[in-house]
């Protein structure tokens, strides 16, 4: 389904303070069940979802395979919203092109795999996409503070990455204050891994304005509605909102 009106622009909420980052609810299509892929996407936008997210894996980076430019072509085809495709992958260079091409608005890149950060993100804005860096736990955000010039996003993962469905790393939390610190207003604050209606909120109170969920939305008890709904209303109580 292919919609001609373009992509949604993604609004601050309502009752969020003025010169807040939009609260953005993205969920994860490695939780979705991909036999039908089409639909759970589709409903994650009519549930009032801001961003359609996809995690890339290679097996090399991370400890497992999940998919490539074909499934990112195939979401852009059923969405107006934002897709953003987070590489988990070795030299994700060789691939920025690609997966724009297939679709991806935001690529964000592993600071641990790429030799040439700087250049890597030259590449991601020179394709017209946004251009993000995402950090494993236990990597400092020394790397940032020579490139914030070239930054859209900063993604703290808030679980090792690899696999979906794991529990949320408390430790995380300072490392999402500093990023916030350290990039500034004017930067997305993403948080991956973990997120549900407990964290959602203790992440936004430390700064993060994007949250990544999968099986809190995808596989949410309530359904996909209930689920996005959950999400921002906790984290709106965590801050963002008032």
């Amino acid at each position: 389904m292919n919609h001609p009106d373009g992509p949604k622009t993604a609004t601050v909420h309502p009752t969020a303070p003025a010169g807040a980052r939009p609260l953005l609810i993205a969920p994860s299509v490695l939780a979705a069940d991909l036999t039908r892929l089409g639909e759970e996407v589709r409903g994650a936008e009519q549930a009032g979802a801001d961003v359609i997210h996809l995690d890339v894996m290679d097996g090399v980076f991370v400890p497992n395979i999940s998919f490539g430019p074909p499934v990112c072509a195939a979401v852009r085809a059923e969405t107006r919203l934002p897709v953003w495709t987070h590489l988990m992958i070795q030299q994700p260079e060789r691939y920025i092109d690609t997966f724009r091409e297939a679709g991806s608005d935001q690529i964000v890149v592993h600071t641990e795999a790429c030799v040439h950060l700087y250049r890597v993100l030259q590449q991601i804005r020179a394709t017209g996409a946004h251009a993000g860096v995402a950090l494993n736990p236990h990597t400092p955000l020394d790397s940032l503070l020579w490139v914030r010039d070239l930054l859209d996003s900063v993604l703290i993962m808030t679980v090792n990455p690899g696999f979906g469905g794991q529990s949320f790393l408390e430790s995380t939390l300072p490392k999402i204050k500093a990023a916030r610190d350290l990039v500034g207003p004017n930067v997305d604050i993403i948080v991956d891994g973990g997120i549900d209606e407990r964290t959602a909120r203790a992440v936004v109170a430390e700064g993060a304005n994007a949250l990544v969920a999968g099986t809190s939305v995808f596989r949410h008890t309530g359904g996909m509605v209930e689920g996005v709904r959950a999400l921002r209303a906790a984290a709106c109580a965590g801050a963002l909102c008032g």
